[in-house]
């Protein structure tokens, strides 16, 4: 399938590529052929991670986040995580006094923010470089709207991570070789 017409399929399910973004910031990062030989593979990855040129921390997609969970290296490594599920989530909630402590040789961890007014606390378990997985879900349920779910894209030891409705992650779904694995059990089970 053309590069032009994925961008097209994902762009009616509400995938869109941010303004300034064109087909030649695609091809920077990877051949056509590459793009085409596997129709919605490679690009939903791409959707996920930041342009490679100047100026730099412009991502393709403000709808998907390629998460590596080897992410924490220090202070402002949880800081980043709620940055990026806040930024793909819209920013529809405000998040207010986001701050982190991440001591990895220390084994010491907090993270700090105000959601909606709400005070949130959490001290993740330290373990080497890995995100603590029940914070980022933590992070992950605060920042949820009605109607809306966080889905994850498989990609090794990190993920692409998308903020759909349940209808647009079955369309993606669907055209995107069941992406998501919605199609291993009855939909109404998936949430």
């Amino acid at each position: 399938m053309k590069l032009e017409d994925q961008i097209e399929k994902l762009s009616e399910i509400g995938l869109v590529l941010n303004e300034g973004v064109s087909t030649d910031d695609l091809l920077r990062s990877f051949s056509r052929e590459e793009y085409e030989s596997t129709p919605f593979d490679l690009i939903l990855f791409v959707y996920g991670i930041e342009i490679e040129e100047e100026p730099w921390g412009r991502f393709f997609c403000d709808k998907a986040w390629n998460f590596d969970v080897e992410a924490i290296e220090g202070n402002g490594s949880y800081v980043n995580i709620v940055r990026q599920f806040h930024r793909i989530s819209g920013r529809s909630k405000c998040i207010e006094k986001l701050t982190d402590v991440v001591d990895v040789e220390g084994s010491h961890a907090e993270l700090h923010y105000v959601i909606d007014g709400v005070e949130r606390k959490f001290e993740p378990v330290v373990d080497n470089d890995w995100a603590d997985a029940d914070v980022v879900e933590a992070i992950i349920n605060d920042l949820r709207e009605p109607g809306y779910y966080f889905y994850p894209k498989d990609n090794g030891q990190a993920s692409i991570w998308f903020y759909l409705s349940k209808q647009q992650a079955l369309e993606l779904n669907n055209i995107a070789n069941n992406v998501f694995g919605l199609h291993r059990k009855p939909w109404w089970k998936v949430w």
